[in-house]
This record gives C-alpha cells, sequence and structure tokens, in this order.
C-alpha cells in the first residue's frame, strides 16, 4: 500500500471519529433538551392542575371580571370621569351576552383556560428551564452579563400581564360591545371568542413588555444600537399610535393615550439598555488596548 493511500486511510478514519463526535454530542444536546421540555410540560401541568383545583375563582373571579360593571378598571374609570368632568367616560352597561354553542364547549372552555392560567404562572419556570439550557454555552462574561435576567423578565411580563388585563382588555370590551350598527343586531359572543380575547390581549402585552430585554440581547448580539433606535423614534412613535389605535379603537384620545404611554416609556427604557450595552463594551475595549 502506498504513503499516500495510507495518508488517506488516516485522515478518513479522523474524519470519521470527528463526526461521530459531533453526532453525538448533537444527540446528547437533544436529549438535554427533551429533559428541559419534559419538566417544563410537568410544571405546566401542575400549575393547571392547581388552577383545576380553584376553578371557581379562576372562572367567576378572573376570566369573568372584565365582564362584570364592579371590575376594577371600570369603578376607576368613572371615578376618573367623576374627577375630570368627562361625560360618557363611566361604564355603565356591557351590552352582550356570552353563549356557549358546542356540545363539548364548556368542558374544554375549563381545560383551556387551565391551561393559559397554567403558562401564566408557570412563566418564571420556563425561563428558568431555558436558562439552564443556554447556560452552558455562555462565556464567563456572558453570565455575568445576563445576571438576573429570570427576574428581570418575569417582572415585565408580569407587568405587561396586568397591563393587559386590567387596562387593554375592559377598554376593549366595553368598546367593542358597544358598537351597535342596528338595533336589530343582539351581541351573542361564544365563550370561545370572550376567552381568546382576554387571553390573546393579557399574554400579548406581557410578551410585548418583554422589549427592553430583546433590546439587551440584540445589543449585545451587535445588532440594535442606541444610535439607530433613537433616529427611529419617529417611526416607532407612530407605530405605537397605530398599535395603541388598533387595540382600543375608539375616538377617545385619554384611551389610547393611556394604552399608548406605557409603550413610549417601554422604548425610552430599550435605549437606556442598549446605550448601557454599548457603553460597557467600549469600556473593555479600552481596557484591552489599555493592557
Amino acid at each position: 500500500m502506498s504513503k499516500t493511500t495510507k495518508s488517506s486511510l488516516v485522515q478518513a478514519i479522523k474524519d470519521k471519529g470527528k463526526n461521530i463526535e459531533g453526532e453525538m454530542s448533537f444527540f446528547d444536546h437533544l436529549e438535554i433538551l427533551r429533559w428541559h421540555i419534559i419538566r417544563s410540560v410537568i410544571a405546566v401541568a401542575v400549575f393547571a392542575t392547581l388552577a383545576f383545583s380553584f376553578y371557581d375563582f379562576v372562572f367567576n373571579k378572573v376570566i369573568m371580571g372584565p365582564k362584570n360593571l364592579d371590575f376594577w378598571t371600570y369603578r376607576m374609570m368613572c371615578k376618573a370621569g367623576e374627577i375630570l368632568h368627562i361625560d360618557g367616560f363611566c361604564v355603565d352597561k356591557i351590552p352582550f351576552n356570552i353563549i356557549n354553542t358546542e356540545m363539548a364547549g364548556q368542558f374544554m372552555l375549563q381545560i383551556n383556560s387551565c391551561l393559559i392560567t397554567a403558562v401564566a404562572l408557570g412563566f418564571p419556570y420556563l425561563l428558568f428551564e431555558v436558562w439552564l439550557f443556554i447556560k452552558p454555552a455562555l462565556t464567563d462574561i456572558e453570565r455575568r452579563s445576563a445576571r438576573g435576567f429570570i427576574f428581570y423578565a418575569t417582572f415585565l411580563f408580569v407587568l405587561g400581564m396586568l397591563f393587559g388585563y386590567y387596562i387593554v382588555v375592559p377598554l376593549s370590551i366595553n368598546f367593542l360591545s358597544n358598537v351597535s350598527l342596528s338595533a336589530e343586531i343582539t351581541n351573542q359572543i361564544t365563550i370561545d371568542s370572550y376567552l381568546s380575547t382576554i387571553a390573546t390581549l393579557s399574554l400579548g402585552c406581557g410578551i410585548v413588555f418583554l422589549l427592553p430585554i430583546l433590546i439587551f440581547i440584540l445589543s449585545k448580539l451587535g445588532i440594535m444600537t442606541p444610535e439607530f433606535m433613537r433616529a427611529s423614534r419617529r417611526y416607532a412613535i407612530v407605530i405605537i399610535l397605530i398599535i395603541a389605535a388598533v387595540i382600543t379603537p375608539s375616538a377617545d384620545v385619554i384611551t389610547m393615550l393611556t394604552v399608548s404611554a406605557p409603550m413610549f416609556i417601554l422604548y425610552e427604557i430599550s435605549i437606556m439598555v442598549s446605550a448601557n450595552v454599548k457603553k460597557g463594551k467600549e469600556q473593555k475595549e479600552k481596557e484591552f488596548y489599555r493592557n
């Protein structure tokens, strides 16, 4: 056998070994990911069982809360209307009935609402599992930079959920239920549509409030810069106002500004987060070249 053939054979064996090692590493990662998913599913199941055990409270106080006139937001709107002398700001009727059109509709309502509640309650633990999965791939510097990730992400998500549930949901329900094109049309809303509206707006606001976390990650990757965000502020204002108008399609300027104000604040906070990340990078570069 020639030296060339032997060399080619040895190289092929080495390459094969590297491929096997890479495949094992890939399957090891899949196995780790599988256990993270299993634990997350178990956590959601536990919280769903907890929600099922207290379903009377979940349904009557949480899900049906924005349907009742004694809901906290409606009471505050009436008080604000009295103080500011704004006619029509107090909610005195929510003209729609909730109906069920499916044989298993109420059973599925219980299952779906328990699962949605479980995801909302288990969000911090789900973040913890995500952190455990990505943590080994981070450097020590990246781990220190991401310290407090779970706390801040959970805080922003909960804050967004509360904003969505107590502000966006009741304002949307109040407006949409009072839209009447004809007296001949009666609003009969299916329970699926009602639950979907509450879940989508509440969870959606919770996700939107994670914007500073997203900007932090993009800034760390060098994709987002504070200069770009400041230059795009005018466009961001227009987009935020459009989103607020879609969420609360009302001619009431106060309502639209109430919804858009937290989004403006989040955008400004995101600019500060991006600027802080950039400042840290520049400081590390100066220290590196100085040494």
